[in-house]
């Protein structure tokens, strides 16, 4: 596979963000070893937001020939209180019900499971010279840096928090450098760290990623957050800047059950939750109900949707690109209902499987719900 071929199936949907393409080509020209990774913390249900968008990336990956790997991030779900900050629950749930959980969402959208390694944090953090590292890079962080880049959410920085998560964003950095990743991959929302490695990879005494004497910087690819189901707290959006930080807060939220669907969901679940669903007519800006068309059903294109209605409004009609069905939408042809219909069939198809395997597999969701979910 030629590198043009290998740099746009990295940056296919659900990428939103690649640091950067150039040095992207730079590692496949050179051909250094491709090691991916994807850090979890461990807390509760996996919703579509993390299934469905790590699993479609990851799946893309593996046809670029990248290795991928699945960070298991025990030590820091305890640090930021997951699972009552409970680590030996964290480390159960992390190796049955999360593990299984993303073979399967990987599996649905395309990837091969036995082809990710999986990796405990607590397996690494406890071995070598981890902790030099993770003072390398404090050395070369501000404390200002540090204190901007902490991703806890529901906590504001003028509150009192731990001294442990302080440390939180180095260790995501040396969690990189340690594991040899040549593509750091998340959520936008953790997009601050990935910077930091980025910009102190040069600087590195210890564990930065070296290739025929050539000291290299890591990529960072950043998939999109799907939106929640649930109204915004503002509406109508008034401003670019209101509508970004929107984006933001009202991602899809495993602590905000009717927000977000999850992979094991029942099918009357999945359409009770898509009934309620915002989904204001013809708004097309910001729109859950479009965005996980455009993210999931409209990830390739061009594909066949179809939009079943009563003939009296015109019938059934088949989509084969999103703008199609945008359009469509936006000039008030297309009922909000309908389409949430729609999404909440093609949902319920498309993850058969993780409920087959479930379903034969009870276990590990009979232990998820022993457990109490924290925020």
């Amino acid at each position: 596979m030629d590198i043009e071929r290998r740099i746009e199936l990295v940056k296919r949907k659900p990428t939103e963000e690649l640091l950067t393409e150039e040095n992207l080509r730079h590692l496949f020209e050179v051909g250094a070893p491709m090691q991916h990774y994807i850090g979890f913390e461990i807390s509760g249900y996996i919703h579509l937001g993390t299934g469905l968008m790590a699993g479609a990336k990851i799946a893309d990956l593996q046809k670029a020939g990248i290795k991928t790997r699945i960070f298991l991030a025990d030590w820091h779900s305890w640090i930021n209180d997951k699972l009552g900050g409970d680590l030996e629950v964290i480390q159960k749930v992390a190796l049955t019900y999360f593990k299984e959980g993303m073979k399967q969402s990987i599996k649905v959208m395309g990837g091969d499971p036995e082809k990710v390694e999986f990796v405990l944090a607590s397996e690494i953090l406890e071995k070598g010279d981890y902790w030099q590292t993770v003072i390398d890079i404090s050395k070369n962080v501000t404390l200002a840096r540090m204190m901007r880049s902490i991703t806890i959410m529901g906590r504001q920085m003028g509150e009192g928090i731990d001294f442990a998560k302080l440390i939180y964003p180095a260790m995501q950095v040396a969690d990189i450098f340690y594991q040899g990743v040549t593509i750091a991959h998340a959520g936008m929302d953790q997009r601050k760290a990935h910077v930091i490695a980025i910009e102190v990879a040069q600087k590195l005494k210890y564990h930065a990623l070296e290739w025929k004497g050539e000291k290299l910087k890591p990529v960072a690819l950043h998939h999109h957050l799907l939106l929640g189901l649930q109204e915004p707290p503002v509406w109508p959006i008034e401003s670019e800047e209101q509508f970004k930080e929107l984006k933001t807060q009202m991602k899809m939220s495993k602590s905000k059950p009717y927000s977000a669907v999850f992979i094991h969901d029942t099918p009357e679940e999945i359409r009770q939750k898509l009934r309620k669903a915002f989904c204001p007519a013809r708004e097309v800006t910001y729109n859950p109900v479009l965005d996980w068309a455009e993210y999931i059903i409209f990830r390739e294109e061009p594909t066949e949707f179809t939009v079943h209605r009563p003939a009296k409004f015109g019938g059934d009609v088949t989509y084969t690109t999103f703008e199609e069905l945008k359009r469509d939408f936006a000039e008030g042809k297309l009922h909000p209902l309908d389409l949430k219909n729609a999404v909440a069939e093609y949902l319920i198809e498309l993850l058969r499987p993780v409920r087959e395997y479930f379903e034969r597999h009870p276990e590990p969701l009979e232990l998820m719900r022993e457990i109490k979910i924290t925020r």
